[in-house]
């Protein structure tokens, strides 16, 4: 594989990564990019997965949460 980038952007990979380890920035880099693409992609793929209408907080929400955290026995307080 070939890659080009600008000595600016090489030189700026230098500084971050150091010495001798620009090829484990750029794969880390990659790999960071690919799986918040996948991550982008799974949360546009869930659109719509919830009904609009019908949840339990529709009419109050304010007091759907106090009973949710009034009904956890974890709660201190």
């Amino acid at each position: 594989m070939h890659i080009e980038m600008g000595d600016e952007l090489v030189e700026q990979i230098d500084a971050v990564a150091g010495k001798g380890r620009r090829s484990q920035f750029v794969r880390e880099a990659v790999t960071a990019a690919l799986e918040q693409r996948k991550r982008a992609e799974l949360v546009v793929a869930a659109g719509g997965v919830l009904a609009d209408r019908g949840h339990d907080w529709d009419e109050n929400p304010a007091d759907w949460v106090r009973a949710q955290r009034r009904g956890d026995d974890r709660r201190v307080g």
